[in-house]
């Protein structure tokens, strides 16, 4: 438990005024204070490790680290050294460095299956380029994508979900959706969309649900058959499954893929890679229409090619995704060990890849629930953990990781009282927690 029960006046206070300035009061939608109980959402103001400390002087163990950007800790020093050192040198010029060639030639080496990469700011740059490179390489203007949260910020894909105002029709069209795991569904939009559908996007794993055996490869062996492109997302995979994300780890290469995230521990980088036929479009060794690829003018500053090439030195000389699984493992178990001993595992449980958790919170009827996990949220603000997930770094130490179970333990009574009651009124403030991607303000209206 922290020393003190947390306040959280000035940082109230900060976000009204970042309200005033920001649409949302935040760069990122999950970054919201709608995403956290009322009153208890922290302005953090720095991060060690896998600790941070806000605006009213609380201190934190953190979890999603950054949305999941951040694998080797906050302020991890070989990464700052390598920064601090690049700074003099200077940051952005009229012609490519030698440090582009590196970081390139650092890339494929982790990335096998990539001929080419292209870097790049963030990663909806870098997943709308993929679906321009596959359009262009097939003549086709339909995109397929799993039934998983989210790929862009752009249109092609925003527009597939709840939150598509300003999105044309024409192009919501332009992106179908299949079912991960269901290679049928695939089959069927082929069969729908015949000689029209450009690239399948999906991501290759995720924290709660594996690839089934055969379902990578079928997936594979279906594109190539209908000579559609097939693209990994490899965001959050990347780096934190492995140093060469899902594609390593399940063994199926596709045609394209897209890297941030964890490929900077934080500082701002991404990616698109894949096979070089395809990659050429957007050069110059072809004779077809080039392609408007990546071309970016923050894309290869040196700052963050050289955190990204400090980044793949640290995966070289130490085991960062062995230590995020044994940490993550001790906090899955140890957390639903209390959550069992208290009986409330058909409520309240921890979930996922051990480098990747999340909790899940049901009401007494065993239905996900947005008041219980506002309840829950609350809890864990006062035993000192700060996360909307459970998402492990390699900084974690097994201090954060007890200092967490233990919070789980001490939010249980209130949580079952909760239960009992069939209502979490009265155990919180204000209004619940609402989803990030939602087609209005309500329910957290300001």
């Amino acid at each position: 438990m922290p020393d003190r029960a947390p306040t959280f006046a000035r940082s109230t206070d900060l976000a009204d005024r970042l309200h005033r300035l920001v649409p949302g009061g935040a760069h990122t939608y999950a970054r919201g204070d709608d995403q956290y109980p009322e009153g208890m959402a922290p302005v953090l103001e720095r991060g060690l490790g896998a600790r941070v400390w806000d605006a009213d002087g609380n201190e934190f163990v953190e979890y999603g680290m950054g949305l999941r950007a951040i694998t080797l800790g906050h302020a991890y020093e070989p990464v700052l050294a390598a920064v601090r050192d690049v700074l003099g040198r200077g940051v952005s010029f009229t012609r490519p460095t030698t440090l582009e060639l590196a970081a390139a030639e650092d890339f494929v080496s982790v990335v096998t299956g990539a001929g080419m990469v292209k870097f790049a700011k963030n990663g909806s740059d870098a997943t709308t380029a993929a679906l321009k490179l596959a359009r262009a390489a097939t003549g086709r203007d339909m995109v397929a994508v799993a039934g998983q949260p989210f790929f862009s910020t752009d249109d092609w894909f925003i527009g597939s979900t709840a939150m598509n105002a300003g999105i044309p029709d024409e192009t919501r069209r332009a992106t179908v959706r299949f079912a991960f795991n269901d290679l049928d569904s695939v089959r069927a939009l082929f069969a729908r969309y015949p000689g029209r559908i450009a690239a399948v996007f999906t991501e290759a794993t995720t924290g709660m649900v594996a690839p089934e055996p055969g379902f990578l490869e079928g997936l594979r062996e279906l594109c190539t058959a209908e000579g559609t492109v097939l693209v990994f997302d490899e965001m959050i995979t990347g780096f934190r499954w492995a140093p060469g994300g899902a594609q390593e780890v399940f063994g199926v290469v596709p045609d394209l893929s897209t890297w941030g995230k964890a490929m900077g521990n934080g500082f701002p980088i991404a990616a698109l890679a894949g096979k070089r036929e395809l990659m050429e479009l957007g050069g110059l060794a072809t004779d077809a229409d080039r392609v408007f690829l990546l071309s970016t003018t923050n894309g290869p500053e040196t700052v963050g090619l050289t955190a990204f090439r400090a980044v793949v030195e640290a995966y070289r000389t130490t085991d960062p995704v062995a230590t995020m699984h044994r940490q993550g493992t001790r906090l899955l178990e140890g957390a639903n060990a209390a959550i069992d001993e208290a009986g409330m595992r058909e409520y309240l449980e921890v979930a996922g890849h051990p480098n990747c958790l999340v909790f899940l919170t049901r009401d007494g009827q065993g239905r996900p629930s947005q008041e219980f996990r506002t309840l829950f949220l609350g809890e864990m603000l006062r035993g000192g953990v700060l996360g909307q997930s459970f998402v492990i770094s390699a900084a974690h130490t097994d201090d954060d990781v007890d200092r967490t179970i233990q919070a789980v333990a001490d939010a249980l009574p209130t949580y079952s009282k909760a239960i009992e009651l069939g209502s979490t009124a009265g155990l919180f403030d204000g209004r619940p927690v609402a989803p990030a991607l939602r087609p209005q303000a309500e329910p957290r209206r300001r």
